[in-house]
């Protein structure tokens, strides 16, 4: 039985769960989130606590089985208290602002980046240099940091770029110069 599959999810007061079938459908206070589960799964409802369980012992089913529970419980989570990810940029010029919804970055190219958020994405700075995506679904949350990131990913040798918040940079050692060979 899967460790993570098992476990029950707690709806919180102000969220609302409506199942149909295989889709599950989660309104609360932040938003609104669909998602298709696959028919292997079954997603039971009792009070204020989900439960999602596996119709058969076949390979598929148990792989999906806390892949989906998962799913569920950030689907939960999401619309009750959100979600935010922090990137942190590091160089001399490098700095972000917001310009209404959007994010402007000015990464030592010619020109400045322009982000526009998707929907239920908003975007914070912090001190010019650090950046706090905050959005009530998971993985849209994190695409758009990724996208960030991409901008200007952080390079080896100085530690130069736009990082996750805590993401340790494996620094390389750079030229050793001249050996003094004659």
């Amino acid at each position: 039985m899967s460790r993570i599959g098992k476990r029950p999810i707690t709806i919180p007061a102000k969220v609302q769960v409506t199942l149909n079938g295989t889709k599950v459908a989660v309104k609360g206070p932040k938003g609104e989130l669909f998602r298709d589960l696959p028919t292997n799964v079954i997603v039971s409802q009792e009070g204020t606590i989900l439960q999602v369980n596996r119709r058969d012992e076949s390979r598929t089913s148990r792989q999906l089985h806390g892949l989906c529970r998962t799913l569920v419980a950030n689907m939960v989570e999401g619309v009750s208290t959100g979600f935010q990810r922090r990137l942190e940029i590091q160089g001399v010029g490098y700095r972000a602002q917001v310009q209404g919804r959007n994010l402007v970055l000015n990464m030592g190219y010619s020109h400045q980046i322009q982000i526009v958020p998707p929907e239920g994405i908003q975007f914070a700075v912090e001190n010019n240099t650090n950046v706090i995506v905050t959005g009530y679904d998971k993985e849209i949350v994190g695409n758009t940091a990724a996208k960030i990131r991409a901008v200007r990913p952080p390079e080896p040798y100085k530690g130069k770029g736009i990082r996750y918040a805590g993401e340790v940079v494996r620094r390389k050692a750079g030229k050793t110069g001249k050996s003094g060979k004659k």
